[in-house]
């Protein structure tokens, strides 16, 4: 067992726990992050997606041990009320089915238009390219992207 101080949504938050943790398990166990989903255990299919630094990265593949010094943000720190564009262009294009997978989609989403505000629909695809949404809601998730693009640009 060890300590931790780890920097979640802007706030600092000391656990102890076991340095092989990942951080998935920290987010949801210690601080009650329930957003960040549970999907695979192994990195694949991107519903643990959180940022690091500001990069999204699989929260399930990152012991604590590896969180010295970096930031995250959750899909409960995109934003506090849940006007990030992203998350109101999902609900807007109705893109939700189970609606499991979507906080580490709309975390991949919020990265890309950081990256490039006005993707193109291959740079949409690329970038959830490696991420699993069972539903299949895939054309919705394009079309909440160029949305949430849009009133990017307009702001």
């Amino acid at each position: 067992m060890s300590t931790f101080t780890l920097l979640v949504n802007g706030e600092k938050h000391r656990i102890d726990a076991d340095p092989g943790i990942p951080l998935l398990w920290a987010l949801r166990d210690f601080l009650r992050l329930t957003g960040t989903k549970y999907g695979c255990g192994m990195g694949v299919c991107g519903a643990c997606t959180v940022h690091e630094d500001g990069v999204p990265v699989r929260s399930c593949q990152i012991p604590l041990s590896a969180t010295l010094g970096k930031t995250y943000t959750t899909i409960e720190g995109i934003s506090a009320d849940g006007t990030h564009p992203c998350q109101k262009a999902w609900l807007e294009e109705d893109v939700s089915q189970c609606g499991y997978c979507q906080a580490g989609m709309i975390m991949q989403a919020a990265a890309l238009l950081r990256r490039k505000p006005q993707p193109t629909d291959q740079d949409i695809d690329s970038e959830l390219s490696d991420h699993v949404c069972r539903c299949g809601t895939y054309q919705r998730m394009r079309r909440a992207i160029h949305r949430a693009a849009r009133e990017v640009s307009q702001t």
